[in-house]
């Protein structure tokens, strides 16, 4: 096991390739730091039990903090970004153990059984050989994560140059009520060429995307432990019964119900 405060991922884990050893477990504190664009041999899972990541796979961004958990299959290309203080969890998979596990990169809500075995994984020696119980907690790590369902919580991005430069825009002003035609309008081009644009390089209309964009902040947000009234607010709504309804018409709970099943898992 690695523990220790560094200021970038040490990533030599991901590229050991050891069918003796399934899983291999990694800990550390990240702050304010940037891990370049890479890959490795290794699948990975990736939790934090305090801070905020985020994590670009191809064009698709994932905000990852204590309430939910990242997949990345092996050899796929991501770079994570490292807000404030996170206390990072990691795990890496050897590719012979990967025929049953998802094939596509997502997040998830991390459940309080699959957290303990991530805990008790990270825990193991990694200089010594692999005791029959260790192996057996391995197994049901492995048997656990071809249970795990993603979640609605990514935003598509887009290397379009008048796409990604609206994006960014909304991106940097998460509370704006604009609407598309005071982008297009930015963008020198109709609001029916931009949204056109947005269904074509990000498979959603403009107003689905921005609440997209809305639904991971708060997600980031309640990870801080930010109040909801402050961040319905911080996010443009008027009150705080919009912003709610907002959320539980996309994730199916209430924010207040989204921060207590967190909560509940961190008891058992």
């Amino acid at each position: 096991m690695n523990n220790e405060y560094q200021t970038h991922l040490v990533v030599d884990y991901g590229y050991i390739i050891n069918a003796a050893l399934p899983v291999v477990g990694y800990t550390t504190t990240i702050t304010n730091a940037i891990c370049s664009s890479h890959s490795h041999p290794r699948a990975q899972l990736i939790y934090a039990t305090s801070g905020v990541m985020n994590v670009v796979i191809k064009n698709e961004i994932w905000v990852v903090n204590p309430l939910q958990g990242l997949w990345i299959p092996e050899g796929l290309e991501h770079q994570v970004s490292f807000q404030q203080n996170v206390n990072l969890y990691s795990i890496f998979i050897d590719p012979s153990f990967t025929n049953n596990l998802p094939t596509n990169s997502f997040s998830f809500d991390i459940s309080s059984f699959l957290k303990q075995l991530l805990f008790k994984i990270v825990s193991f020696d990694d200089d010594k050989d692999i005791t029959l119980s260790q192996r057996k907690i391995m197994d049901v790590f492995l048997d656990e994560l071809t249970l795990i369902e993603p979640s609605s919580t990514f935003l598509p991005t887009s290397n379009h140059i008048q796409l990604k430069n609206v994006i960014a825009l909304l991106i940097n002003d998460v509370s704006s009520k604009y609407t598309i035609d005071y982008y297009a309008d930015l963008s020198c081009m109709s609001s029916r060429t931009l949204s056109r644009l947005f269904i074509k390089e990000l498979g959603m209309n403009f107003s689905d995307w921005r609440i997209r964009l809305k639904l991971l902040e708060a997600i980031k947000r309640l990870g801080e432990k930010q109040s909801i009234k402050e961040i319905a607010f911080d996010l443009g709504y008027e009150t705080t019964s919009a912003f709610i309804f907002m959320f539980k018409k996309n994730l199916g709970k209430t924010p207040s119900n989204y921060i207590l099943e967190n909560k509940i898992n961190e008891i058992f």
